[in-house]
Formats: structure tokens, C-alpha cells, sequence
């Protein structure tokens, strides 16, 4: 490895326009440590915190616990960033213990270098091979997210703009920050949301916004978790396991949008992470990040929001558009308990409950769902555990989590429902079973 760093001289930290190719080992670490002066949170001791000790100011912050990888890899920036010497044993620990954590690697080979002096100009990261030089790059984007995450913090008492409302019986909330490459995960307390983790992740080669199946895209949008799969479900590219969504969502076949097999996964035990943008559209953790998502998150109830920017929103602002809501799934609910097809009609798009193998959903007839009854009316469904989602991007959705409950015969059901806004006006476009 000190052979490897001799011979190419990396360094993580950006490159601006005027710099020239015979800027040295010791400028890069100088800068760097510039850097992470900025920074205004405190550093924590060393020893104030045990592994089990998941503190807003620990683990919340740098990973899963404070002795994760990244958390160690933040405290040796902080080192350097304040010159204590303490940084390259740090470091030294940090290689042995994880030796897949390409970026320790590579900090701990820019300070073996920095202690020897200035390099000459072939050190500079513009020469090399062209994968070398590639793969440089990914990893100074890499710690450039790792860093910034620490300055990006939710305010305290806020949740992301997409949570309207959230059922009790929903443990979590698991929220994608895609230009960030960070997860967040909330969890339902008895003060409500509370942020409990936030992982570095990995999101498709070609960004966000996946539209057709093959794009190299994470897509956009309120998912689920359907299902969870352990190392022996997966081949080793996923690593220890992983928990698929329910991409494409019933919004998604709406607009045509196409593809499959949208996961949250580990990765290769090879490596400890990967670079920002190296899936083919899923969202990819360290393996010990996504043994913690695998272990807590719960299967069809979990949320999944995936956003390009998190806007974060204090829930009371949200009264009055959460109120509206409700009142619009009463009127629902009435309209359809009473069998009203003019009601009905107005609260539902004409292509309710209709799927198409491709495209758009066409229009089907809902007769039977419209036919008079000859029972009189119906008894009233009860819902309970009622969650309500919120996407706006291009056009506005609303997705309704809700548990049914029969009087006669007793029985309950899993449902969701989506909404979209045409003209001002919320309508139902589909309500089926989870």
C-alpha cells in the first residue's frame, strides 16, 4: 500500500481551477485541514462514548456507533484539521481494522506522505493511468459527501416535507437524500420522530430520477419495503443482504415509467463502501449500516423516501394541509359506504384501479363497482393505522397507507391508496390491497 501511495501520491480533497500540477503532498493536507477547521460541531473525546452509545452528537451523526468506520475516519480528519499527531496512528488502526475502507487507505497514505515533505509535480492527480485517476476522483467525491453530511444536519423537531401523517404502528422512516448520498433513519417515538442514524450510501451511476428500466437511475419518489433478503438470497455484489421497494409504484405505472429491482443492499465484503455513483439504481450501504436497516425495519409498513434535495418541515406547519386531508378521505369513505356514483366520480380520476402491462393506465369500466346495490347500503369500513404520504415532482401524489376493518364478516386489510392533483382538485387513481 505504501509502495502504491509512493507511486501515485493521492489526495481527497477538491481541486479548484487554478491549481497548478506542481502543488505538493503537504499544500493538499493543509487544505484539507483548512477544511475541516470550518467545521463548528465539537469533537467529542475520545473515550466518551461506548459502541452502544448511539448519542445525537456520535452516532447520529458519523454512522452506526461511534466506533464505525466513518466515525474513526472523521475523527482522524478532525486530527489533522487541529495538527494533532494522534492523526496517522489513527489512521495506522483505522487501515488494520478495515482494510476494505478505500478512502482510510488513502488519507492514511496522504499523511505518511505529508511527514516526509513536499513531492514533485508527477505527484499531482492529473497524471497516472486513466483508471487511477478515475478512481481518485470517486474518492475524493466520496469524502468530500462524508464531510459535508456533518454540516447538513436536519434541524432539530423536523421531518422530511413528504410525511404528512404517520401511523402508529410504523416503527420507522427511512429517507434517501440522493445528491448527498445519505440516509437518514427516523424513528417513531413516544415524542415522535426522532433521527436516530444517518449512513453514507451509494446511489445509480447516472444520478436520480429513473424513468426506464436499463437508465443506470435511482428513482424518485414514496416506496415500501416488500420483502427482506438475507446472503444466501443475494449474489456477493449486494453483500450481506438486502431489503427490495416496490418500484415501480402504482404513480410510476402511471407514467409509464419502467424497470425493477430497486433495493436498499450491502456491498461486496471486499470493500467497506463505494463511490456515489456506482449502482445500478439501488441505494447501497456498508454491510454493518445495512445489517442495522435489516435488523429494525419492518417489511410493507417501512417508508422509503427517496428525494434529489430534503426539504425538512416542522410537523405543526402541516396542520392545516393534514386537516384538508382527512377531510377529503371522510368524504371518500362516506361517498363509498353510501354508494354515491356522483360523489364518486368526482373524487376519482376515470381511469380508477386501472392497470396497463405498459404505459399510461387506461381506461377500464368500473361497472362493478358503480352497479346499484339491491342489499341497501353497505356497512361502514372502519380504518385504522392511517399513514399519508406526500410527492410532489412534476405533478402532486398522495399515498394513503390505511388498515380496513369489516364489521361483518370481522376481517381486516392491508391497503394503500394513491391520489394525484389534476386542476386543483385531489381524485383518487388507485385503492388496493398492500
Amino acid at each position: 500500500m505504501i509502495r502504491f501511495a509512493e507511486r501515485i501520491a493521492p489526495n481527497v480533497y477538491p481541486v479548484e481551477a487554478s491549481d497548478k500540477v506542481t502543488t505538493t503532498r503537504r499544500t493538499w493536507l493543509a487544505r484539507g485541514a483548512a477544511a475541516m477547521s470550518a467545521l463548528t460541531l465539537p469533537c467529542w473525546p475520545a473515550t466518551s462514548m461506548s459502541a452502544g452509545n448511539a448519542s445525537a452528537n456520535g452516532a447520529v451523526l458519523t454512522g452506526t456507533l461511534r466506533s464505525s468506520p466513518e466515525a474513526r475516519l472523521i475523527e482522524i480528519y478532525r486530527a489533522i484539521a487541529a495538527g494533532d499527531k494522534q492523526a496517522l496512528p489513527l489512521a495506522a488502526a483505522l487501515v488494520r481494522d478495515v482494510p476494505g475502507f478505500q478512502l482510510g487507505q488513502l488519507v492514511y497514505a496522504d499523511l505518511l506522505l505529508a511527514r516526509s515533505g513536499p513531492f514533485p509535480s508527477f505527484t499531482h492527480v492529473t497524471d497516472g493511468p486513466p483508471a487511477v485517476r478515475v478512481q481518485l476522483q470517486k474518492l475524493r467525491a466520496e469524502a468530500q459527501r462524508r464531510l459535508v453530511s456533518l454540516q447538513e444536519v436536519p434541524p432539530a423537531g423536523t421531518v422530511p416535507e413528504q410525511l404528512l401523517q404517520l401511523a402508529r404502528n410504523v416503527r420507522h422512516v427511512v429517507v434517501v437524500d440522493a445528491s448527498h448520498s445519505r440516509v437518514h433513519v427516523f424513528e417513531h417515538q413516544t415524542n415522535g420522530l426522532q433521527r436516530v442514524r444517518s449512513f453514507y450510501a451509494s446511489i445509480g451511476q447516472a444520478g436520480f430520477d429513473k424513468r426506464v428500466e436499463g437508465d443506470l437511475r435511482t428513482p424518485l419518489g414514496v416506496y415500501f419495503i416488500t420483502s427482506r433478503l438475507d446472503d444466501q438470497q443475494v449474489e456477493e455484489l449486494y453483500g450481506i443482504g438486502a431489503l427490495p421497494l416496490n418500484y415501480p409504484n402504482e404513480h410510476d405505472r402511471r407514467l409509464g415509467r419502467t424497470g425493477s429491482g430497486i433495493w436498499l443492499h450491502g456491498v461486496p465484503r471486499a470493500t467497506y463502501s463505494r463511490s456515489p455513483y456506482a449502482t445500478e439504481g439501488c441505494v447501497a450501504l456498508a454491510n454493518e449500516d445495512m445489517a442495522y436497516l435489516m435488523a429494525v425495519l419492518q417489511t410493507r409498513r417501512t417508508p422509503v423516501v427517496i428525494a434529489d434535495e430534503v426539504n425538512w418541515v416542522r410537523p405543526a406547519d402541516q396542520t392545516a394541509e393534514r386537516r384538508g386531508f382527512e377531510s377529503l378521505l371522510g368524504q371518500w369513505q362516506q361517498a363509498r359506504a353510501r354508494e354515491d356514483h356522483g360523489a364518486l366520480q368526482t373524487l376519482q380520476t376515470t381511469d380508477y384501479n386501472a392497470r396497463g402491462d405498459s404505459g399510461p393506465l387506461r381506461r377500464v369500466s368500473t361497472g362493478a363497482e358503480r352497479a346499484p346495490s339491491t342489499r341497501g347500503p353497505a356497512l361502514p369500513t372502519e380504518w385504522r393505522d392511517v399513514s399519508v404520504f406526500r410527492w410532489k415532482r412534476h405533478s402532486e401524489v398522495a399515498i394513503v397507507n390505511y388498515t380496513a376493518v369489516s364489521p361483518k364478516p370481522s376481517r381486516s386489510a392491508e391497503r394503500r391508496q394513491y391520489w394525484v392533483r389534476e386542476e386543483g382538485l385531489w381524485r383518487l387513481f388507485f385503492d388496493g390491497a398492500v
